[in-house]
């Protein structure tokens, strides 16, 4: 049974919603800071697909999109005997303007008990990984993918 207590991540971002935006809707810039590939049509009903480390692959669809500032997806992982099947999760992401910066505020609803500590932990990873390229810096190879890929 899912837990209830969802996973709640907070950062403040140098750069506009506007700005934001097309980073979580647009598969060329969403790997720049998240993922090997991703293939994303930002439309209610829409693929959410984005393969994180060359082993697991995240699917979901898209629920809602409001630019700039909304952006929820279901969330999952493909395959049979996944502990977070696709699509059985909802990540909501809310873009709150706070004067030049933005204020990123995500909530990811719907995961295991077991499964929440390593949600927490990716999504601050990631995240970090988005306030570094849109602060005009580059995040580096992913260690997510590169320990996944020594493991496989």
């Amino acid at each position: 049974m899912a837990d209830a207590e969802p996973v709640v991540k907070e950062v403040l971002i140098e750069a506009t919603p506007e700005e934001i935006f097309p980073y979580l809707t647009r598969g060329d810039l969403y790997v720049l800071w998240m993922g090997l590939t991703a293939e994303l049509d930002p439309t209610v009903g829409g693929l959410y697909r984005v393969d994180p480390n060359g082993s697991d692959v995240i699917r979901g669809e898209y629920l809602e999109i409001t630019p700039p500032n909304r952006v929820v997806f279901t969330f999952g992982f493909e395959g049979p005997g996944q502990a977070v099947p696709a699509g059985s999760t909802t990540v909501e992401i809310d873009l709150i303007p706070r004067g030049s910066r933005t204020l990123l505020r995500l909530v990811h609803r719907g995961s295991p008990p077991e499964r929440r500590e390593r949600h927490r932990e990716g999504w601050t990873h990631y995240l970090g990984r988005l306030q570094i390229v849109l602060a005009g810096g580059d995040p580096g190879k992913d260690p997510f993918a590169e320990a996944s890929a020594r493991h496989t």
